[in-house]
C-alpha cells in the first residue's frame, strides 16, 4: 500500500460530541442530548509537532480496515512496537504496513501480498505510527 503524505492544520473548529454512544440498531430518544465540544484535532493527533497525515492508496492493509482512499494519522513521537500499522520508507518509497520484530518483516493486510523481508542491506525508515484512519462513508460528489 503506497502513501502520499499531506501537509496537517492547527485550525481550531470543535464539533458537538454526544454523551452517549451510538447504536447501530434502534435508536433510544433518551439520547438527544450532547455531552461536550470536541475537538477532532484534539482526538486525532496527540503530539501536534510530531505529526503528519498521508493518504493510503491500494488494498495491501483492508484486512486491518484500512482501505485506498483513507486518510491516515501518523505519529512520529511514538516508538514503533511489534504489531503496530507503521508507515515505512524502503529504499526510498514509502509504505503502509504492520511491523513484526519477531520475524523482522513488514506484513500487508491482505494474503494476496508477501511479506516483506527487512534485509540488513536494505534502506528502511520507519516515519511513524499509524494510530488513525479516517474514510469518508458518503460517495463525493
Amino acid at each position: 500500500m503506497k502513501t502520499s503524505l499531506l501537509i496537517p492544520t492547527t485550525t481550531d473548529r470543535r464539533i458537538p460530541l454526544f454523551g452517549s454512544t451510538v447504536r447501530t440498531g434502534f435508536p433510544s430518544p433518551a439520547d438527544d442530548f450532547v455531552e461536550r465540544p470536541l475537538d477532532i484535532h484534539d482526538y486525532l493527533v496527540k503530539h501536534p509537532a510530531a505529526t503528519f497525515f498521508a493518504r493510503a492508496e491500494g488494498d495491501s492493509m483492508t484486512g486491518f480496515g484500512i482501505f485506498s482512499g483513507d486518510l491516515l494519522v501518523v505519529d512520529r513521537a511514538l516508538q514503533p512496537q511489534h504489531g503496530d500499522v507503521v508507515i515505512a520508507a524502503i529504499d526510498g518509497e514509502l509504505t503502509c504496513k504492520v511491523l513484526d520484530l519477531n520475524e523482522r518483516l513488514l506484513r500487508a493486510g491482505n494474503l494476496r501480498y508477501p511479506p516483506i523481508e527487512l534485509h540488513d542491506n536494505a534502506e528502511l525508515i520507519i516515519e511513524g505510527v499509524v494510530v488513525h484512519s479516517v474514510r469518508h462513508h458518503r460517495c463525493l460528489r
